[in-house]
């Protein structure tokens, strides 16, 4: 029996890194580079320093052999081996997080469906009632929760089946973020209302137009989605540009609100709560969409227990807020969905 040298066993251990690395790591920075058209603007995209980035495509070009880049200070343009390689990386990249994806879905399923039920929530005042609502009448499910002020983070854990389901909202000028086996149902959609202190001089008011609070101070909780872009078109259709604008978490927007500091954007159905009321804006209305969500190979969803909690915890959240529950009747367009409405 041959014994190789052991410097031909460390190349040959070398190599087979390097196609390793290259299969799982290094075919997105191929992608990123072409995207981008520019080393210096694909390192700043992957949040590496430029020469890390170059001595990982020379490793590349090595292990290749061959230039994938034409570079000069107008870019990086691909060579014919670059255009293989990236067509070969078109194919397996979105392959391999499909195989992380169903991986994660398999690794998170729980033992027993029926006694386990993980629920994820975020920018919805409907999180906490849908919870109660699955903990009353699913009597033999071990619940938990997950909060987040970001709705895309809830899909995305959806979508990996880290989560059973998520409860979100959401600017109804968008819609739902997406991910792949994600399905959405809407719950409902309202208005959003003026959270303001009950000493407000319009604390009073039923409603206000949008241009009577151009002065004042506002005041939001972190989230993601469209909202901050839609408040700012609908204060300049009013004339106005907000003075400022604070973000704090959602007990300290509460507590700046109640103090006078200033006003927030609310949800209404946000429960009455001393030192703070809500008032409804009627000329530049802004609107907010509630969503129940599963991974469509979820066995928990399959009779939607999800959707008639979700509606339960919406009609719970109306009856919360006595402004909104007095509003809502005149206002048809508002409030619950249809159970046959399209997401």
């Amino acid at each position: 029996m041959r014994i190789l040298p052991l410097w031909v066993l460390l190349c040959a251990y070398k190599h087979y890194r390097l196609c390793m690395d290259l299969e799982l790591r290094h075919l997105r920075v191929v992608s990123v580079v072409a995207e981008q058209g520019s080393v210096t603007k694909a390192a700043s995209a992957l949040g590496i320093a430029q020469p890390a980035l170059t001595a990982q495509l020379n490793r590349i070009e090595r292990s290749l052999g061959g230039a994938l880049f034409e570079r000069d200070r107008n870019g990086a343009r691909l060579t014919v081996l670059g255009e293989l390689v990236l067509s070969r990386a078109r194919l397996l990249l979105p392959a391999l997080a499909s195989l992380h994806d169903e991986a994660q879905r398999l690794m998170n399923s729980p033992s027993d469906q029926a006694r386990r039920v993980r629920i994820g929530s975020a920018l919805t005042a409907l999180g906490g009632r849908f919870v109660e609502q699955v903990v009353t009448g699913w009597p033999d499910a071990s619940v938990t929760t997950r909060p987040s002020w970001s709705a895309e983070e809830i899909t995305q854990l959806v979508a990996t089946g880290t989560l059973d389901c998520g409860v979100i909202g959401t600017c109804h000028a968008a819609p739902p973020p997406s991910a792949s086996g994600v399905v959405w149902a809407g719950l409902a959609v309202d208005p959003l209302f003026v959270l303001v202190s009950e000493t407000h001089p319009l604390a009073g008011r039923a409603s206000v137009r949008l241009a009577e609070l151009r002065d004042e101070v506002w005041v939001a909780a972190p989230g993601d989605g469209c909202l901050e872009e839609c408040f700012a078109a609908a204060c300049a259709r009013a004339g106005f540009t907000p003075r400022s604008l604070y973000e704090a978490e959602a007990t300290s927007c509460v507590d700046l609100v109640a103090s006078g500091f200033g006003v927030a954007l609310c949800q209404p159905t946000f429960r009455d709560t001393p030192g703070v009321t809500v008032i409804h804006v009627r000329d530049e209305p802004l609107t907010w969409g509630h969503y129940v969500g599963w991974h469509e190979d979820n066995a928990l969803a399959a009779d939607g227990r999800f959707v008639t909690f979700g509606r339960r915890a919406h009609r719970e959240a109306v009856r919360s807020s006595a402004r909104y529950g007095e509003w809502l009747p005149d206002h048809p367009e508002y409030g619950a969905l249809s159970p046959h409405t399209a997401v």
